[in-house]
């Protein structure tokens, strides 16, 4: 028996609040009844704050850790759960700091663990369709000879590193997926994401590019948490969106995609493109990596291209555009959104 829709299908997205979330929210609202689940432990609710006027789109905070429990929320009452169920389930959630990954360790443990099996076990129970964001720290460090990844490449990850609750937890979190597509034969799929920027990323968080924006607007220097060859793949954030979507409705065949661009720069020519575009007086200067600071690679787009019709279009140089003057319009309540949660 299939389960009726009403109007819209019922999308449940966690991690809603935060950056790629928020772009995905507010991209989903187009077409469904969107739930954002967050407890806002990495986000901040001025993500969502203009999203909160539609009647499609329902808030909840919540810790994604626990079990859930979505008819018990009176307020999702409208979306008419208990005959509708969810159609969709966009798994976002998790700690992506930095600055802060020392003390998110257990957060990103729990992210990779206990809240995969709670998001898995609701699309078992309403037999949604499931996307998972995992990332491209599973196939391990870049080197170079290998720095160009397929769907189809092992990775190779050090399972007790200080950052293994991340690097290992996600591994782990692909396995809970494949599982459960095995048991269950629900229609499960893994995205590794590969580096994302774009507005909404917060301040201050080892994430470079939002932090490169606020200190060239300020004349400080511009840190790059490496050396002159520090570089990495850049893909700007409705791209990335574009594609989780057309993951989703993919047909169950298609298991994993690797979302990114596949072009590699360096940060240093990243940083002094956005002195030039801010017409800051600043410098760049160099700094020890962070912890949580891998060397990615760039993803091999052949598959995706294939079975999801998907590349990305945003040129660095426009997304870098659009992101200054996002940064530029919101600087206040970035800045206060940042004091707020150092409080």
């Amino acid at each position: 028996m299939e389960t009726p829709i009403f109007e819209k299908k019922n999308v449940l997205v966690t991690g809603g609040a935060g950056f790629i979330g928020s772009h995905l929210c507010e991209r989903l609202l187009k077409e469904a009844n969107v739930i954002c689940l967050d407890d806002f432990s990495n986000s901040h609710p001025h993500n969502i704050d203009h999203l909160l006027q539609y009647p499609d789109f329902e808030f909840i905070k919540y810790d994604v850790n626990k079990p859930i429990d979505l008819e018990s929320f009176d307020e999702l009452n409208k979306f008419k759960l208990k005959f509708q169920g969810i159609q969709e389930i966009y798994h976002l959630a998790c700690p992506t700091s930095p600055k802060d990954f020392e003390k998110l360790k257990m957060k990103s443990l729990w992210a990779n663990s206990s809240a995969m099996i709670n998001t898995l076990d609701l699309a078992v129970k309403y037999r949604a369709k499931y996307v998972f964001t995992s990332s491209s720290v599973v196939y391990g460090n870049a080197t170079e000879e290998k720095s160009v990844f397929k769907e189809t490449d092992e990775g190779v990850v050090d399972h007790l590193s200080p950052r293994s609750c991340y690097d290992e937890g996600k591994r782990f979190a692909e396995t809970c997926v494949e599982t459960y597509r095995q048991v269950y034969g629900i229609d499960a799929k893994i995205s590794r994401v590969f580096t994302t920027y774009g507005p909404k990323m917060k301040l201050f968080e080892g994430q470079l590019i939002p932090d490169f924006i606020i200190n060239a607007i300020d004349g400080k220097e511009l840190t790059i948490f490496g050396d002159e060859s520090f570089s990495t793949s850049l893909c700007y954030v409705t791209d990335i969106v574009d594609g989780l979507v057309r993951l989703m409705s993919a047909g169950p065949e298609v298991k994993v995609a690797n979302l990114g661009d596949n072009s590699i720069v360096r940060m240093v020519d990243v940083a002094k493109m956005i002195i030039e575009m801010t017409r800051s007086t600043s410098k760049v200067v160099f700094e020890n990596p962070l912890i949580f600071l891998t060397k990615k690679g760039a993803p091999d787009l052949t598959y995706v291209k294939d079975v999801l019709s998907w590349f990305p279009l945003v040129r660095l140089e426009d997304g870098l555009e659009k992101t200054v003057n996002y940064v530029i319009a919101n600087k206040e309540a970035l800045l206060f959104a940042y004091n707020g949660n150092r409080k």
